[in-house]
This record gives structure tokens, sequence and C-alpha cells, in this order.
């Protein structure tokens, strides 16, 4: 008897250990989230229907990380595999590459087809641009990225053009010719075929070449520890995965510290190292990088006026394809694709925004268009909300016209200073918090932070972004949605190997399809500073930001014809 109870006696003991030992372990799982432990959490998919993340997905590339992937719909992978054939970019013959056997810019040139014809507006010129290697040899192969524009420094005219790569080493750029006089043709080298090659590896390889951080605080105790969309190794993270948007953010757990006590987040830095030597011959300021090509024989052609027609009101139908989708004439830019109004006076933004409600979301250059805002118009006064200086929230308010004008950064990954960690919101969440109407005007651009990361990261985002966008204009159609597009940048050896203008086309590329056929308007940025005479700028000048700013608000007011 007393062996039985003795027995039993035992049996209650160990199911007691046992029983603190789940205990524990769950509570240790909470707190010292890993990757993998991301297996058992649900995301919400295009239809609001949940799925759990232990279900694959047919994969035709190499997974970017180690959690499992958001599940896609057959719709969704459809559409995913369709955006990175439409960017696929040819590649160089296989096989390891000199540089003399490279790009050069110098040896490159181009003719202009029939240079003595007669033009008249509205014709279209063709270009044909041959490339040479430094040794003199023609090129056999395509893959370089250029980047071509007409313009008439007079009178500060400039357009963009259509680049056709043969394959071959030969490139056809088609301008359409939409302003009278003598234009100009103008054709550089971004990168050469070779150095796109390393910058498509970077992207593959090296996602993390930028990296984040965050502070956890409690009490006087600190700690700083990395953060990313995908963290390497077996170590405990802090799980910050969005609820609702499913978008992946992890930081390494802190030595002493939870995860609830994270306060911040900041840019880390850039990975140094990235190239071999022979890489960084690809990637010389002087040499190859946005070098120009010049003509073997006449740079410009004479173009007449077209008899009765006014050439700002061709094709006038939006369509963020169209190309070009506009050009300037003195300095202002004339859209191919809606009627732009002239904004020159602080009265007429007021007049404009008057009883509105305007949302900017986005990156520094959406924020640009808050700073041009609050310093051209007086009465619109910026209130203190005490967010750090380039980072924000931002808020402006005009009681007498009752305006009102915000800014918020888009959520990781976000390479500014210091952002705290209560003010990091997904522009998706933003846009379901919002009630929308005719009162109500959104701006979005999200692209310059995503350079880095493999594009099915910014399909993603687009996503849950479009998602919610269609959400907003089915239960208030007459809200107004903008996109604005990337813009081209200078670019030096280091610059290339992060943000790289290509890096951009790619991502604006796949933006313009993922956006068009609903119900937005464009800005389009990188014409609008690709076909202008000033350098290159992340953040454009300032008469590059009051050409968007007007036909941002042609689209608020519209002009009545």
């Amino acid at each position: 008897m007393w062996r039985d109870s003795f027995r039993l006696q035992i049996f209650c003991l160990l199911m007691a250990v046992l029983a603190i030992v789940v205990l524990v372990h769950n509570f240790f799982q909470l707190e010292h989230l890993d990757v993998d432990a991301l297996s058992g959490s649900n995301w919400i998919t295009e239809n609001n229907v949940q799925h759990s993340l232990s279900q694959t997905t047919k994969a035709t590339r190499k997974p970017y990380c180690g959690y499992k992937p958001q599940t896609l719909s057959k719709r969704e992978q459809a559409e995913q595999e369709s955006l990175l054939a439409a960017i696929q970019w040819p590649k160089p013959p296989d096989g390891k590459i000199a540089f003399v056997q490279s790009t050069d810019p110098t040896n490159s040139d181009f003719v202009i087809v029939k240079p003595s014809g007669f033009f008249k507006v509205g014709d279209q010129l063709e270009i044909l641009v041959r490339m040479k290697d430094f040794q003199g040899k023609p090129k056999r192969y395509g893959g370089d990225y250029l980047q071509a524009r007409i313009h008439s420094p007079l009178l500060k005219a400039g357009a963009t053009g259509r680049i056709v790569d043969y394959h071959n080493g030969f490139y056809k750029v088609f301008f359409t010719l939409l302003w009278p006089g003598e234009v100009k043709v103008s054709v550089s080298l971004v990168h050469p075929s070779e150095a796109i090659q390393v910058l498509l590896r970077l992207r593959e390889e090296k996602p993390d070449r930028v990296y984040f951080k965050s502070s956890f605080k409690s009490g006087r105790y600190s700690e700083t520890t990395e953060c990313n969309i995908c963290l390497p190794g077996d170590v405990p993270v802090c799980n910050f995965t969005d609820l609702y948007t499913g978008e992946p953010w992890f930081c390494y757990k802190p030595r002493k510290l939870s995860c609830a006590s994270r306060i911040s987040h900041a840019k880390g830095g850039y990975q140094k190292g990235l190239l071999t030597q022979e890489e960084s011959l690809f990637f010389q300021s002087d040499v190859n990088i946005k070098r120009p090509i010049l003509s073997s024989g006449p740079d410009s052609v004479i173009v007449k006026p077209k008899a009765f027609t006014d050439s700002s009101s061709m094709d006038r139908a939006e369509d963020p394809t169209v190309s070009p989708s506009g050009y300037y004439y003195e300095d202002q830019w004339r859209s191919r694709t809606h009627w732009i109004h002239r904004f020159n006076k602080s009265d007429d933004i007021t007049k404009c925004l008057q009883g509105k409600v305007i949302h900017l979301f986005g990156d520094s250059t959406v924020r640009q268009w808050f700073e041009y805002l609050t310093a051209f118009v007086p009465d619109l006064v910026e209130f203190n909300l005490g967010s750090p200086k380039n980072v924000g929230p931002f808020m402006a308010v005009d009681l007498k016209h009752n305006i009102l004008l915000k800014f918020r950064c888009h959520g990781p990954p976000i390479r500014f200073s210091t952002v705290f960690s209560s003010e990091l919101r997904y522009i998706a969440n933003e846009l379901n918090g919002i009630v929308g109407g005719r009162n109500t005007v959104i701006a979005i651009t999200i692209w310059s932070h995503f350079s880095t990361f493999p594009v099915e990261v910014y399909i993603r985002r687009l996503r849950t972004i479009r998602r919610s966008i269609i959400q907003l204009l089915d239960r208030s159609p007459k809200t107004l949605i903008v996109i604005r597009t990337a813009n081209v940048q200078e670019l030096g050896p280091e610059v290339s190997l992060f943000n790289s203008d290509w890096y951009s086309f790619q991502l604006d590329s796949v933006m313009r399809k993922m956006f068009s056929g609903i119900a937005v308007h464009f800005v389009d940025a990188w014409e609008m500073s690709l076909a202008h005479y000033l350098p290159h700028n992340l953040h454009p000048k300032e008469v590059i930001v009051k050409n968007q700013i007007d036909a941002f608000l042609s689209y608020v007011c519209p002009l009545q014809t």
C-alpha cells in the first residue's frame, strides 16, 4: 500500500515539474522569440483570410530569408512572377569579364538616324547608340543602363527618351519631339552591363548591407541592438512583425531588457568591403558612372512648328506608361497626361486646399512637399509636435481656411536618423484609419529605402498599400490619392552600391505596374528629374519640387477645360 502511495507521490511530483518546464518554455518563447517561431503565426492575405505560415508557396527563386514567407494566393503569385519577369535584366556571357572588356563610354558613340531630315513637332527622333569596350572593340551583348534626354538650353526645355536594348551592343533611343527650335540629344552611361551584374549580386546576397538599430531602455539602463527584415544567426530576437500587414521586422534581443522596452529605430550604417578589387573597377566616377556618350556626328536637329496645333494638348489621357509623360518648356513641366495649373501665388494654393485634409506618406522626397508648402504659404503654420528634425511626424494648420497638412514617414526599413518606436507606422495601416471623402487628399511615395532588398520585399509592401487604397476608395470613392514616383540622383562609387538609379528604376517600374488600373493619379518625379537641366539630386532642387507641387495640386483642383 505504501508503495502505491509512494509511486503516486513520485508521479505527481514529475507532473508538477513537467508543468513548470512547459510554462517556462512558453514564457521563453514569448520573451525570446526565434525566427523559426514565426511558423506558427497567422498572416492576413489579400481577402482578409488567415493562413498559417506553415503552408509553403511554390518558389521560383532562392528564398531571401530564413523565416517562412507570406503565403501568396495564385493570383498574387502570378502577379509577382510577372513583375519579376518584366524587370529581368539582360546578362553578359557566362564567365568572368575583364575590366578592359567592359563598356567604355568614351569609346562608345551615338548617331542621329537621318540627321538632315525634316522634323516637325510631334515627330519621332531615332538615335542609334554603339557600345565599345576599353580596347575599342564593339560590344557583342547588351545590359548597359543608359539615360537619355533631348533638350534646348535657351528654352529651358527637356524630355526623356525610350531606350531599346538589342542585346548585341547596339541600342536605340526614341524621342517624341515636343517643341520647335534646335533640339540637342544627350546620352549617358549610368552603369556598364558588368556593373549591373554586381548590383544584382548585392541585391540578392547582401540585402543587409544597410543595417539598422533600435534602442531599448528601462530606467537608467539602455541597450542598442541590430535590426532588419531578416537577421542571420541562431540568436534570440525580438519579433516586431506587424500584426495587420504581416510586414516582418526583427531586432536582436537585448541581453538584459525585454523586447517591450524598445524606444527608437535608426539607421545603423553601411557595410564596407562589398566588392572585389576587379569589381570596384566597374564603379569609377570619372570613368563609367553617369558618363556622357558623345555623338560621332551632329548631336542636334531643327524642329519646325506643327501648324494649327498646340503641342501641349497632345495625347492627354492619364496613363502611367505614356512615354514621355511630359516635358519641360521655359522651366515649366507640361504633362501629356493631364492639364497642369500654375500655382505661382500662395493665395492660389490656399484657395485650392481650403477645407481639405492632406496626408503625405513616405520618405524624405515627399517630405519636400511638406517643406515647400509650409515655406511658400504663410497662413499654413507648422504645429510643433516635438518630432526629430527631418523625421517627423509633422503637421501644419491654417485655421482661417480650415486646412490640415500632415507628413508621416513609412514604416521600416527606413534610413532616418532616429524615429520613436511609437511613430513607426505602416502606410497601409494609416490608410485603414482614414475615413476619406471629397475633402481628403493623400500623396504616397515609397521606394528609396527598399533599394538594397530583393524586389519581392518591395512587392509585398506595395501589395498591402494597394489593398488598403482599394478598400479606402471602396468606402470613400471621392478620396483623391496621388502616387509620387521615384527620381534620379547623383551617383558615386559608394552610393551606387546602395541607391543606384538602376535599383530605383527597377522599383519604379514595379510600382507603376502595381498601381496601374486603379483610381490613383501619378506625379512623374522620375521624368521631371531626368528631363531637367539641373544636376541629379536625391532631393531635387526647388524649381523641380515646384513643378511637382503644380502637378499634384492640379489633381486636387483640376482646371475646367
